[in-house]
């Protein structure tokens, strides 16, 4: 007797994504000194039909929610660990900008690790290059 093969979260999310009718969803890493420029490529993502989901705070700029350090911090956590839950959620990653981080490195190896697309504006800026 062979038992069914039970689906991985990964497959049960693709496998929903699908019966909902869910667009391809496209998430955007990148420094945030790009912010204009991601928001340029949200646009043009979203005009052509995709989801997309991308970074929403800029703590380079000063804002009231980051201006305690120690809520700095503890935000600063919360934004890398969202950040990694919106790139576990994509079908796609898009780096956008001409300068790779510490940050963004890590979360290109972090989409590479679950087999997720890395497509960037600056190809040559690619780690695996």
């Amino acid at each position: 007797m062979s038992y069914p093969q039970l689906l991985t979260p990964e497959e049960k999310l693709a496998d929903a994504k699908e019966r909902l009718n869910i667009p391809h969803v496209v998430v955007i890493c990148g420094s945030t000194r790009f912010m204009q420029q991601m928001a340029d490529a949200d646009r043009s993502l979203t005009w052509a039909g995709h989801i997309v989901v991308k970074p929403g705070c800029d703590m380079k700029q000063p804002h009231p929610l980051w201006a305690d350090p120690a809520a700095a911090e503890a935000g600063k956590a919360r934004l890398d660990d969202l950040h990694r839950a919106k790139i576990r959620l994509a079908d796609a990653v898009l780096v956008v900008g001409d300068y790779i981080g510490d940050s963004t490195r890590a979360e290109i190896e972090y989409a590479r690790s679950l087999g997720k697309p890395v497509e960037f504006t600056h190809p040559h800026v690619d780690p695996a290059a």
